[in-house]
């Protein structure tokens, strides 16, 4: 049986349009909240049709110093189109881009994963600097 993390893909999310886009700054102020963004589909579009979606991100902080990751937020999609007179008759579409704001004392690294319901799970992460 397969574990989880072998079931984590990673590639270039400007050749891969499921991998999360994590955007941050290189360097924040250590105890001071700063703008996170991740999303989905940034070079590359993601379709988000009710057969083929992003439902959900995740983004967790693991400091330098620490064994287990932060969940800082999932961010869950729930609308892709589908209706009572079936799929991609509603005119009501998400789109997988998230944005949030925290602070931390300690650098570290943010993972983002994501799930497409056709493609599994993917991953991106991004190392983080004090001032």
């Amino acid at each position: 049986m397969p574990e989880l993390k072998e079931l984590l893909q990673t590639a270039d999310w400007k050749a891969e349009k499921h991998v999360p886009v994590i955007e941050v700054a290189d360097k924040a102020k250590k105890g001071e909240f700063f703008r996170l963004a991740v999303s989905v589909g940034k070079q590359i579009p993601h379709p988000n049709t009710t057969e083929h979606h992003i439902r959900w991100i995740e983004v967790f902080f693991l400091a330098d110093t620490e064994k287990f990751p932060y969940q800082i937020g999932r961010f869950e999609f729930n609308t892709h189109g589908e209706s009572a007179l079936g799929p991609n008759t509603s005119t009501i579409f998400t789109h997988p881009e998230v944005v949030c704001t925290f602070k931390t004392d300690k650098p570290g690294s943010i993972f983002a994963t994501s799930f497409c319901n056709i493609h599994g799970l993917w991953q991106a992460s991004q190392k983080i600097e004090l001032t």
